[in-house]
């Protein structure tokens, strides 16, 4: 048996990577460039004390997250023994673990895989310690876990995701090739989670206006127009804006607003690939199209933050549980990405803000290795659910149909 195939081998490079990640996150391994847990030593801790005092922050430019997202701010309290960081830190831990096991899990299930826990396993630790300290993980631990349940329980999948969409939006994505009974149970969890907070607490829906002002970011594909601009003398500048750094001055906003447009016209490719895929889909199909979704909104974002790529490496990896899953080379340049994202931020960051050679040419390539799995996924998931196509050797899964072929 290949050592691939072996789930000792997963656990073991697992284990092994996260002590990595954990003497990061605790500074006992230093990277270079900016400390990526200052977020959670200031930005973090002082939401929750906004939070706990029983209000949202309401002042704060830099909270831009849906009202749940309280819940994952406060979830230090849990551990009242440990400092915030700390309890943060263990908590981004088990949420990594849990994705493991939910993946080594699924591996388990005839016509499964341990390819989609290698992606994690492996994917994870490429980001170094901004993946523990970003509560992203734990918004995607929610997202493997409802793309999972789904393939027995719509229902399930539908509430999940509704909470994952009340933690940080991209999660309703996951929505996209899932039953009618998914989205019923996802309306009902998402307006019982949404009063409770806008009852618990004033300010709820305060983030979809600083959400809104955001601009267009040194790390998005946008941002690459501005990084060769200034090489030809536009004189807009780099600043600390809306709790990212971001390009201000001149044609801003129009390439902000293009942005905009080409995440519209993604959604409107995925809407009617949605109309058109009326033939039989393969097992992995929701778990592809949720997977193409989230590239595509990742891909053409006003903001790509680091932490974005925890996302697509979980959600690859449960297109990778699937044996006959067509996203296999979209994951792998996922995978690639992920790991030129750790050297443009935070290790080179102080040459993106430059926009120098080194910081122009990382964006390329990371912006670039999505592009290409973005514009392949498409492809894929078009000829993948094809009326006109012809049948693969292998049982499908007819689209209209209630009961679920395989399990998970």
């Amino acid at each position: 048996m290949s050592i691939l195939r072996r789930p000792f081998a997963v656990a073991a490079t697992w284990a092994a990577t996260r002590y990595l990640l954990l003497f990061g996150v605790f500074r006992v391994l230093v990277l270079p460039g900016p400390d990526v847990t200052t977020d959670i030593h200031v930005i973090y801790q002082g939401w929750a004390q906004v939070l706990a005092a029983g209000t949202y922050p309401l002042d704060d430019v830099t909270w831009q997250y849906p009202p749940a997202a309280a819940l994952a701010v406060l979830s230090p309290a849990a551990l009242p023994f440990l400092d915030y960081a700390t309890a943060f830190f263990l908590l981004a831990f088990l949420a990594d673990t849990a994705v493991l096991g939910l993946l080594m899990y699924a591996a388990g299930r005839p016509g499964k895989s341990l390819n989609g826990a290698w992606m994690w396993a492996v994917g994870v630790p490429l980001l170094g310690p901004t993946a523990y300290a970003r509560y992203d993980l734990m918004v995607t631990a929610v997202a493997v876990a409802a793309l999972l349940a789904g393939v027995r329980h719509p229902r399930i999948l539908g509430a999940l995701a509704a909470l994952g969409a009340l933690l940080k939006v991209w999660p309703v994505l996951l929505l996209i090739r899932a039953p009618r009974r998914s989205w019923t149970a996802a309306v009902l969890t998402g307006a019982a989670i949404l009063g409770a907070c806008m009852a618990a607490a004033p300010g709820a829906l305060a983030f979809l206006t600083f959400q809104r002002e955001r601009g267009t970011e040194v790390e998005s594909l946008g941002g690459l127009v501005f990084h060769a601009a200034r090489h030809f003398g536009w004189n807009g500048r780099v600043q600390l804006n809306y709790g990212s750094v971001e390009f201000l001055g001149p044609y801003v906003s129009l390439v902000s607003a293009l942005a905009m447009a080409l995440t519209a016209l993604a959604f409107g490719w995925l809407l009617l690939w949605r109309l058109r895929s009326g033939g039989p889909t393969r097992p992995s199909t929701p778990a592809d199209a949720a997977f193409t979704a989230v590239l595509l909104f990742t891909t053409t974002s006003r903001v790509i933050s680091p932490q974005y790529l925890l996302w697509l490496v979980g959600l690859a990896g449960v297109c990778l549980v699937f044996r006959r899953t067509p996203m296999t080379r979209p994951a792998q340049l996922v995978l690639a990405a992920t790991g030129v994202t750790l050297l443009e931020f935070p290790v080179w960051f102080s040459h993106v803000v430059e926009s120098d050679w080194l910081g122009i040419l990382l964006l390329l390539i990371r912006n670039g290795l999505l592009l290409t799995a973005s514009l392949l996924a498409c492809r894929r998931l078009w000829q993948s659910t094809s009326p006109t196509r012809n049948l693969p050797p292998f049982p499908l899964q007819p689209a209209r149909s209630t009961e679920p072929s395989t399990t998970c």
